[in-house]
This record gives C-alpha cells, sequence and structure tokens, in this order.
C-alpha cells in the first residue's frame, strides 16, 4: 500500500516537531493525553479522542505540554490517490485536489471507526485486501461526511507567491539565493519574506528546507543509502541532513528508512 503511511507514537512527551508541511493529507488521532496543535495561524490544544486532519502542505506542529505524556496515531495518505477516490466517489468536480476546511473532529464515533482501522492496518493478523478495504471504506465514510459541512473560502494566493513557491519546488537541491527570489517577484527582499511567510506559513529558507526533507524521505523509502539521500536532496553532508531531519520529523533518517523501505 504505498499509497499511505502510518506513525503510531506510544509516548511522545518528548517528541517535538518543529513547523513543516507534508505533501500528504494527514489523519491523525489523540489516543492518551493532551498536546498543543498548530495549524497554520491557529493553535488550539487537542485532547484523547479528537481527530485532526491536515491538508497538504498546511504548516503545522504537534508538540507535549510541559512534557506531559500523549500518544497517537497518524495516516499520512497520497494526496493524488486520495483526490481521485474522491473524484471517482462524485465529492469533486475535476480530478483535481481541494482543501478541506475542518481541522479537528471531536466525534466518538469516527475516532472509534479510525482507531479500527489503524489497528487494522498494524495487525499482521489482516490480510492486504482486508486492510485496503477498511481503509477505503472509511475514507470514503468520512469523504461524505465532511462534503455535508460548509466549506470555509479559503485564501487566494496571489500569482507572485505561487511563482515563488514554483521556483523553490523546481529548485529545492540547488543553493538558491534572496536576490534572485527578489528579481524573480518584483519584492524587495524584506517584503518578500514576510509576505511569503503570511501566505505559506514559513519564510523561504524554511520551506526550502522542508521541501528537502520531503525530498530526502522519498529517496529513503526508495532505498538510497542515507548519504545519497541526503546530497541527492540538497544538503551539504550527511551529519547536516541528520539533524534537519530529526528536527522536522522527529525521527531520524535511519530510523525512518528501515520501516519504510519496500513497504
Amino acid at each position: 500500500m504505498p499509497y499511505i503511511e502510518l506513525r503510531k507514537i506510544d509516548d511522545g512527551s518528548q517528541v517535538a516537531y518543529a513547523p513543516h508541511s507534508h505533501t500528504q493529507w494527514s489523519l491523525g488521532a489523540i489516543t492518551n493525553g493532551m498536546s498543543t496543535f498548530r495549524c497554520r495561524d491557529a493553535e488550539q490544544l487537542i485532547k484523547a479522542g479528537d481527530l485532526v486532519l491536515i491538508n497538504p502542505d498546511w504548516v503545522h506542529a504537534c508538540n507535549p505540554i510541559e512534557d506531559q505524556p500523549w500518544a497517537y496515531v497518524m495516516i499520512y495518505v497520497d494526496t493524488l490517490w486520495l483526490t481521485r477516490l474522491r473524484f471517482e466517489a462524485g465529492l469533486l468536480p475535476t480530478n483535481d485536489w481541494q482543501d478541506l476546511s475542518t481541522a479537528v473532529i471531536s466525534d466518538s464515533g469516527w475516532y472509534e471507526k479510525y482507531c479500527q482501522v489503524a489497528d487494522c492496518l498494524l495487525g499482521p493478523e489482516h490480510d492486504l485486501l482486508d486492510k485496503q478495504s477498511r481503509l477505503v471504506k472509511f475514507l470514503l465514510g468520512l469523504m461524505h461526511e465532511l462534503a455535508k459541512q460548509p466549506v470555509q473560502a479559503l485564501p487566494q494566493t496571489p500569482e507572485v507567491m505561487v511563482k515563488l513557491v514554483t521556483y523553490l519546488d523546481g529548485h529545492g537541491e540547488e543553493d538558491v539565493d534572496l536576490e534572485t527570489l527578489a528579481e524573480l517577484s518584483g519584492l524587495s527582499p524584506g517584503h518578500l519574506i514576510r509576505a511569503f511567510k503570511r501566505y505559506f506559513g514559513l519564510t523561504p529558507h524554511a520551506y526550502l528546507v522542508n521541501r528537502r526533507v520531503q525530498f530526502g524521505q522519498c529517496a529513503l523509502k526508495s532505498g538510497a543509502p542515507i548519504v545519497n539521500a541526503a546530497l541527492a536532496a540538497g544538503f551539504a553532508d550527511q551529519p547536516h541532513f541528520q539533524r534537519t531531519f530529526k528536527r522536522l520529523v522527529a525521527a531520524t533518517p535511519n530510523e525512518y528508512r528501515s520501516v519504510s523501505i519496500n513497504k
């Protein structure tokens, strides 16, 4: 099932994340304790029984409260795969991703269904067809439920910001300088940094680093040695890659590679 990843943390008291984003759509359940949940410009407390929903490329971070214990299970779903699922179910007018406005669901029914699916995915006694079927059934049900809710209008991203982010996506493995971005956008460096962070939640440099870690994750999942993944992602050396990877993923490259390769 290459279109999903699942992460289960039984004790997250020492698991800290810097603000980051994923290319996947993410859905998580808080299974014990409480934590802070920052998504875009909003921050709130989430507790056991809550589900959190994070759109692709939305900057977020979940972190413990003063070292208090908390636990969670997170499923990362490939955006193209989920888009096709929604489109074929008649929930999208075209086969193009649309963000979901809901960020937190506090509903015991959906929480229990989610935990049952997660247990199935993790359980070796369940065969592949069972896992695939339960996941699709759950996601389709949730997508239909969310489609009933009022859709909040999301702010439009100015064309110049889209131009900048497209450039960074295409040059993630290279050294990108602020002067090039300023010339490309027609903005002063100071204005560019402030505007970019307002729309994307990260400075241009932080966005670039986040993308490089995502490139590194893809390389590690394909079986690349850590040093090769680091260089391919644009990091100067393996130690720099390892430190940055741990800060954003809350796992070392070796830990991530050992459970991701060939899965």
